[in-house]
């Protein structure tokens, strides 16, 4: 049985769910939440070194998803471009 990152690295997930589900859906969300909570923290006492771990605690996923998307022969150039926008978007947010 294949693991879910597995399965995207080795290209067995077509490109369009890369881009549609994993990375503006699930990835989006989840480093909203991780932006989040690290003003939250920050907010409420902690460190900035806590903020900081919980904001960039997404970036290897982030990382993961972009590279998958990458690799896969049949990307189009217009989604590598709006991956590397969503990436730079992502490490700010």
């Amino acid at each position: 049985m294949k693991t879910w990152f597995s399965r995207r690295w080795q290209g067995h997930v077509p490109a369009a769910v890369l881009w549609w589900q994993d990375m503006l859906l699930v990835g989006t969300v989840l480093n909203l939440c991780a932006g989040f909570a690290a003003l939250m923290a920050y907010a409420q006492g902690a460190g900035m070194a806590w903020a900081m771990a919980l904001h960039f605690g997404t970036l290897p996923l982030n990382v993961f998803l972009f590279m998958c998307l990458w690799r896969r022969p049949e990307r189009s150039g217009l989604q590598l471009a709006l991956a590397s926008v969503w990436f730079a978007a992502m490490v700010v947010v």
